[in-house]
């Protein structure tokens, strides 16, 4: 039998310490809501999906590692997630268990919570390219339409700029989507990009003078703070860099985000300092050094709350597009990317 979730018996400060996505707002909603929230699931009238992010997951019987391993999950299988819970195992932050299908419990941290939107294509589209994000749990970009076996996995909330229509000989459409690391393209099902309307670009509090915005980063607690003057506005779990010989591979410090884009291809050490990687359509990427330190989205793990990066700040990826909003310099709507030497947003790192 599942554990009960009771949030009566956690304080703020706790539930925050425990949950893997928090907002700063103590809204008014129910106990079910307010656990789904703070767990990254949002609720829109339908059962959340979850993606499993690793191959032969364990799924138990209950909220617990100790529990009975009801079945193996494998990667990229999707699957309801129909509630969650909090363990009883106190010995992680991350405490958020998920229930997959009604079946049993796996740990949050290996589930990226997902949907599953079909789009219309959209044919009017500039020389400046369309900024769209990936609406379905995964899609198989196609490098070539005469050799479709030849093909890369983008996934859910991953960005890339479209560039273009194109048809294959079947007359099947696709979009032209720009492969930006090599510089050269590959060919997305239109219905799995959803196109990123302008009022999801524009910058977030504008009327503040940049001077008064600030970034705070928590690395003990594993918390990423704006400030707008001496006033708190967000609160986000992240996933900063893990300890190494007991210096953190997240630099500690004064910096400011001078450069950002609002996707990225990340390839072996170019962006990070991670041993070997591949992860196309990294989204809402804010750099505060030239090393390749940045804010950016994450959809490889769900584990915020815990380090888990080579250096970076992780944050779900409506987290990361919120610091790219709110965070000078401003991006301009059709542009790849910004640069200013002075005059982006400072963030302290302790």
């Amino acid at each position: 039998m599942a554990e009960s979730l009771d949030l009566t018996q956690f304080s703020r400060r706790e539930f925050l310490r425990l949950s893997s996505a928090a907002l700063i707002s103590m809204l008014v909603m129910s106990r079910t809501s307010y656990a789904y929230a703070d767990s990254g699931i949002q609720q829109n009238g339908t059962t959340p999906l979850g993606r499993l992010t690793m191959n032969r997951l364990n799924l138990f019987d209950i909220p617990n590692a100790k529990g009975k391993v009801i079945r193996k999950l494998t990667l990229d299988e999707v699957l309801p997630i129909t509630n969650t819970a909090i363990t009883s195992d106190n010995s992680t932050n991350n405490r958020i268990w998920y229930e997959l299908n009604g079946e049993g419990f796996i740990h949050s941290g290996d589930v990226q919570p997902v949907a599953n939107k079909l789009n219309e294509m959209v044919t009017n589209i500039s020389s400046a390219g369309l900024l769209a994000e990936v609406s379905v749990p995964f899609t198989d970009a196609v490098y070539d339409l005469q050799n479709p076996e030849e093909s890369i996995r983008l996934y859910f909330a991953t960005t890339h700029w479209i560039l273009g229509l194109t048809k294959d000989s079947a007359g099947k459409w696709w979009y032209e989507v720009l492969e930006d690391f090599y510089q050269k393209s590959y060919f997305v099902n239109p219905k799995h990009l959803r196109v990123i309307p302008l009022d999801e670009l524009t910058p977030l509090s504008p009327s503040v003078p940049a001077n008064e915005k600030r970034i705070e980063v928590r690395l003990a607690d594993q918390l990423v703070i704006a400030y707008e003057g001496d006033t708190q506005v967000q609160l986000f779990r992240c996933s900063a860099g893990e300890n190494k010989n007991d210096v953190s591979l997240t630099p500690i410090g004064n910096f400011t985000t001078d450069y950002k884009r609002a996707s990225r291809h990340m390839i072996d050490g170019n962006d990070h300092h991670m041993n070997t990687f591949n992860l196309p359509g990294v989204p809402w990427i804010s750099y505060i050094d030239v090393n390749g330190i940045s804010f950016h989205g994450t959809y490889w793990h769900n584990n915020f709350g815990v380090p888990m990066s080579h250096g970076c700040i992780n944050l779900p990826p409506d987290s990361a597009k919120w610091i790219y909003r709110w965070t000078n310099p401003v991006v301009g709507v059709g542009e790849q990317r910004a640069y200013k030497m002075l005059g982006g947003t400072k963030v302290f790192i302790k």
